[in-house]
C-alpha cells in the first residue's frame, strides 16, 4: 500500500530550540526525517541501534565520529553512519542548514525527547 506524506501536515517537533524536525516516512523498516539546524547548533553525542544516512539539502554539516574524527558534508553530500556509532552533527555555519535523516531500521520519531526524558529520571 503506497503512503503519502503531505510535508505541511507531518508530524513534527523541535528537541531544541530552532531545531525543527519533520517526520516523511514512520515506518518499522525505516524512516525519514526533515530538519532545520540552527546556526552553530551541535546535537548531543548519541548513538542509537539503527544506520543513518544523513543528506545535506542545504548548508554544511559536519559529523565528528566515535573516535573523534571531523568529517564535513555539504549541499547535495550524503553521509553514511553506522548503527551503534557515537557521534555529533554540528552546523558549521551561522545560518540554518537543512537535511535529511533516513533511519534503517526506522526509529521513534521522538527519539530526542524520549531521550531527555531518559536522562531527566
Amino acid at each position: 500500500m503506497v503512503k503519502i506524506v503531505r510535508f505541511d501536515e507531518a508530524e513534527r517537533y523541535e528537541p531544541q530550540e530552532g531545531w525543527a524536525r519533520v517526520s516523511l516516512c514512520a515506518e518499522s523498516d525505516i524512516s525519514i526525517e526533515y530538519f532545520v539546524k540552527p546556526p552553530r547548533h551541535a546535537s548531543p553525542r548519541h548513538s542509537h541501534e539503527n544506520a543513518q544516512v544523513l543528506y545535506v539539502v542545504r548548508g554544511k554539516l559536519s559529523i565528528e565520529d566515535g573516535s573523534g574524527e571531523k568529517h564535513e558534508v555539504e549541499e547535495g553530500d550524503c553521509a553514511y553512519i553506522p548503527g551503534g556509532e557515537p557521534h555529533v552533527v554540528t552546523n558549521e555555519l551561522d545560518e540554518p542548514s537543512i537535511g535529511l535523516d533516513i533511519f534503517v531500521p526506522g526509529r521513534s520519531f521522538d527519539f530526542w525527547l524520549k531521550r531527555k526524558e531518559r536522562e531527566s529520571s
